[in-house]
This record gives structure tokens, sequence and C-alpha cells, in this order.
């Protein structure tokens, strides 16, 4: 079921299905092919058999958790661009733009997706991101784990797997402190590698990132360097001298790019026109949007539209 006409993509767990799983698809595998009346409110499982090849760039109401076992793929998060590997686990929160794609055919793995209410009953609300600081804009949301970490990881994903699909008593509770473990082993292995290589980010790469993570959830009302500038305590000189020898690209071309994965969800996943989409992004006329979506992508909205209907 596509955004209403005049509204910014941005999926509910309950209608989210479509975007991300092939239809038909055998797995029995969490989620997948289980009756509605034995879903658990709130949480949902699967393993990667049965992933659409590309997914986004959207924006969803609730957390995820990827784990890659096998293979690679790579992942977008706002501005960020990451690559999973064999061991790797990442995350995303609530209201980013996020996009996966370049999946390989080894690929495997397992995601599981969850309200940010599932947990309150053993976090108190707003805790998450405090507890697990890759939950936040303060974290990095990828990283490896070692092979027993991903043993264990993997352990807790069976059992989640285990509740889901079976029928017994407190299913939804232990889902609950399932997930929770997962998320503590995660930060063990999160806090171990920070310790053990502390000077691991380069000078600069972290104003560069806080940058970008500014820019994924401001870049609709704030279109300038400066904006971000002050915002950053620095000067826009600096600002955009640090983000181009990390990126090596301009600040403002990082705002763009925002913008463009923006109408790209647009484009995707609505059916608001083109003209609409423009006035929506702030652009002066239909034109200017068409020659702004040509530049940053190498074709126009129509065309983009049609490849992906």
């Amino acid at each position: 079921m596509k955004a209403g006409k005049a509204d910014i993509p941005k999926y509910e767990l309950d209608h989210f299905r479509h975007v991300h799983r092939v239809e038909d698809q055998p797995s029995v595998f969490g989620c997948n092919n289980l009756a509605k009346d034995l879903f658990i409110p709130g949480f949902e499982l699967y393993s990667s058999r049965g992933l659409v090849s590309s997914v986004g760039p959207l924006r969803s109401e609730f957390y995820r958790i990827s784990l890659t076992v096998t293979g690679t793929l790579d992942m977008q998060i706002g501005l960020e661009h990451y690559h999973h590997q064999p061991s790797t686990i990442s995350f995303t929160y609530p209201n980013q733009i996020f996009s996966k794609n370049n999946i390989s055919a080894d690929a495997f793995g397992y995601y599981m997706l969850f309200k940010a209410n599932f947990l309150e009953e053993l976090l108190p609300a707003g805790r998450l991101p405090i507890e697990f600081s890759f939950l936040s804009t303060t974290g990095t949301p990828l990283f490896q784990l070692s092979d027993v970490e991903l043993a264990g990881i993997v352990a807790l994903v069976k059992k989640m797997d285990e509740e889901v699909r079976g029928d017994r008593p407190d299913r939804y509770r232990a889902v609950q402190l399932y997930l929770y473990l997962l998320l503590l082993d995660a930060k063990r292995s999160y806090e171990r590698q920070q310790f053990d290589d502390p000077a691991a980010t380069p000078v600069g790469h972290g104003l560069v990132s806080r940058f970008q993570k500014l820019v994924g959830v401001h870049f609709l009302s704030r279109r300038q360097v400066a904006d971000y500038a002050q915002l950053l305590s620095v000067s826009a000189n600096h600002l955009n001298k640090m983000v181009k020898e990390v990126t090596g690209k301009t600040a403002s071309d990082s705002i763009r790019e925002m913008l463009g994965q923006e109408a790209r969800s647009l484009l995707r996943y609505t059916d608001n026109s083109i003209s609409e989409i423009a006035y929506r992004l702030d652009f002066s006329d239909p034109a200017s949007f068409n020659r702004f979506f040509k530049a940053e992508t190498g074709e126009t909205p129509l065309s983009y539209r049609n490849r992906h209907q």
C-alpha cells in the first residue's frame, strides 16, 4: 500500500511486508508464511530467503537489526554508505532513510523489525538509544562480530524463531527477552571493539559523521552549509574542508544527495505526481526539480519512476 498523496513515505511495521518480501516465497522461517493470528504484535523476524533484490530508499517507523552470515550487500543510512560482509551486524532506528542493494548471490542472514515500544516492559520509554548507542545518532550502526559472538547471536535468533512459529504460553515475553539479550550481546561486542582501538576514527571523521547524521534529520528544512556549521559550532569553511577531505564531496553535495534520496523514495513509493513532488521538496517549479534529479541520478524523474514500477 503506497503512502498518501501528500505524505513523505514512512512505513509502519504492519504495512511494510510487501516492500521487502517476495510474494509466494516458500521459506518457513520466522514470520514468513506464518498464520496471521500467530504474529507477535510489534515484532517480525525473517531470514534473507525471500528478501527482494533491493529495498529503498525509504523511511520507516521501527527499528531494524540485520545480520549477515554469508555473502555481501551494500547498505546506505542517510548519507553514510556501509558494506555488509560475513559476520556483520547493523542497526537502523525510526525515521532514518535506509536502502539496501547489491546483494550477492551467496548472501544469507537474518533480520528483525520491531516497534519502539516493543521493549518498554524491560526498558523505560526513550532508554533504547541511551542503553545501546548504535541505536542513536552518536553511535556507529554497523560493525563486525567475532566467530563466537556471531554464533551466540545466531543461537538467539533461532530461539526467537522457535517462539514466533510455536504456540507456547508467554511467547511474547520470551521474544522480548531474547531480543534484549541479543542487543546486550551486540553491545558487548561494540564496546569491546571500541576499547580495543579507541583511536580508530581519524581526526575529522567524527565531525563529518555528525554532519551527515544532522543532514539526514534536517535536510528538508535546512539547505545551507552554514545551518549545519552553526549546529556543529564550527565555521562553514572548516566544515566544507573536512567534508571534502573525508568524502571527496562538498558539504553542499551531501545535502543535495540527501534530497535526491528523498526524491527517489517519493517517486518509487508514492503516487504523487512529479509536480507535487517538486513542490513538496520546495523546488520553485517542476522544471527545476527535473534538472536537479537528472544531475543527481543521470535520468529524469519519470524514467526513474517507470523503471521501478
